[in-house]
């Protein structure tokens, strides 16, 4: 909305992922707080973010808020930002593991977003559960094929699902745990709007997904709940202002605004149901909003947020040549690993191929490695093509997935299974 008497002031450029409904709000709510200022509204998804802002004038912008922390840090090595100059009294650096600002204060957290299961009370009822509390109760056999799991490799937010698992159970452990669950749950290729939509349908009985995706859709009266789990984490939106800003008074302000009180009520809003980051707004919440800060006091979101870009590529990169791209025969050979133990046999030999990554947890923290999946989330959305030095890595990948399964499927037809 443009307000009478702003019609000749420089804009502020916000670059955001957010969606216009939302930033609407935020924009007629900021030109009454700031009728001196106006802004101008870009949008651009994690992944086209990144290399808009890394072009050398950094694209006319002057802030960057989105959910997108990698990208965040990303631009700090190259210089892309300035400090952020206002006051940040009341906002804490940090929750649990997760930091909430960079420590020249070049950026900042304006809320928060918590991961864990979307839950259908009615069919979890059915099958005779109580809503899981943690990862391993996702292996709950009543939950075989009843389980909406998001892509890792489609869905931007899902690597950080892989690697709070990953960081609580180890890296072998834990990705045994990623391949039976895997090989019983629904792949979703959409990201949590559909995951919520398997599970407020009855397709499924749980789904993993963020916390704001369920509670847009219990505002919108779906039979749905959610379960922050033991081993949670999260995933803060920041913002920043960028080192080429030409209004940088403008920028500061709405940055001041989004972080005050007011806005991070408005954040709080029931039509937008985020996390504020400035504890001091719960108090003035419904008794039921879930509170970080609190759980955080209790020992919860131990899980931190220092897991680089490069990190996150690879696990996701990892789980989609391993157990995505074969999610069908894998599927079936937990099938069939489960009825053979149903029927006493002990298929040890069997889970050790099915859940042995083709990665040890040494070779991933290669710098050689992790330089190349820094090359290509530079580029953004465009691909890389199949016969680069990363996609040879790639398709050895699969075809030591591929050896685990044939493996696998020998033993289970020399046991009759």
């Amino acid at each position: 909305m443009l307000w009478a008497g702003v019609a000749c002031a420089e804009p502020v450029v916000v670059l955001t992922s957010y969606p216009e409904a939302m930033m609407t709000r935020f924009e007629d709510a900021f030109s009454r707080a700031h009728p001196e200022h106006r802004l101008q509204l870009v949008w651009r998804q994690g992944f086209d973010a990144l290399p808009f802002l890394l072009q050398p004038d950094q694209g006319g912008v002057d802030v960057y808020w989105a959910p997108s922390p990698g990208n965040f840090a990303r631009l700090a090595q190259a210089a892309g930002w300035q400090p952020l100059g206002i006051d940040l009294q009341g906002l804490p650096a940090w929750i649990g593991g997760t930091a909430l600002r960079d420590q020249q204060q070049r950026y900042q957290a304006t809320e928060l977003a918590g991961y864990g299961f979307a839950t259908n009370p009615a069919q979890l009822q059915a099958l005779g559960l109580q809503p899981p509390r943690d990862w391993p109760d996702l292996l709950d056999p009543r939950l075989r094929g009843r389980i909406a799991l998001p892509d890792p490799g489609r869905v931007g937010f899902a690597p950080v699902l892989l690697d709070i698992v990953l960081d609580a159970y180890g890296w072998e452990r834990g990705w045994a745990l990623w391949s039976e669950l895997a090989g019983q749950s629904r792949l979703v290729s959409r990201g949590g709007t559909l995951v919520t939509d398997e599970v407020a349908s009855g397709r499924s009985a749980v789904g993993l997904s963020i916390d704001f995706f369920v509670a847009s859709a219990i505002a919108n009266g779906e039979p749905v709940g959610f379960v922050y789990p033991r081993h949670g984490g999260l995933n803060p939106a920041l913002v920043a202002i960028t080192t080429k800003a030409r209004h940088v008074q403008g920028a500061r302000a709405f940055v001041a605004f989004v972080l005050s009180e007011d806005g991070q009520k408005l954040l709080a809003d029931p039509d937008i149901r985020k996390l504020p980051a400035r504890p001091s707004v719960y108090a003035r919440l419904p008794p039921d909003y879930h509170n970080p800060f609190a759980e955080a006091r209790q020992g919860a979101y131990r899980y931190g947020n220092d897991a680089s870009r490069e990190r996150l590529g690879l696990v996701s990169s990892l789980f989609s040549q391993w157990l995505g791209q074969s999610h069908e025969r894998q599927s079936a050979l937990w099938a069939r690993v489960h009825a053979g133990e149903a029927a006493g046999q002990n298929l040890a030999a069997v889970r050790e191929r099915l859940t042995r990554p083709p990665l040890d947890a040494t070779q991933a923290t290669s710098p050689e490695l992790l330089a190349l999946f820094a090359q290509r989330q530079d580029q953004g959305a465009q691909v890389s093509p199949a016969n680069d030095t990363l996609g040879r890595r790639e398709i050895d990948w699969q075809f030591q997935a591929a050896l685990h399964f044939t493996e696998a499927e020998r033993l289970l037809d020399g046991m009759g299974l």
